[in-house]
């Protein structure tokens, strides 16, 4: 599976939507597959995060001095 982006996630989501309405998801796979697609995007916001926390931190791991407000 490609790994998950936002617009992505909005696929999956209407993918979904439709496989439902069309009756073709049991309540326990909709909910399944839904909770999976929802932790992929978190992780993914959480590694975005991640990024730039650790980007922020360069200058000062390189003994550059900066002012930001």
């Amino acid at each position: 599976m490609a790994p998950l982006t936002l617009d992505r996630f909005v696929q999956e989501l209407e993918k979904l939507k439709q496989e439902k309405d069309a009756g073709n998801l049991r309540p326990s796979e909709y909910d399944q597959r839904l909770a999976r697609t929802i932790r992929e995007l978190r992780q993914l916001n959480g590694k975005s995060a991640a990024q730039r926390v650790r980007s922020a931190a360069r200058p000062h791991h390189s003994g550059v001095a900066t002012t930001q407000a």
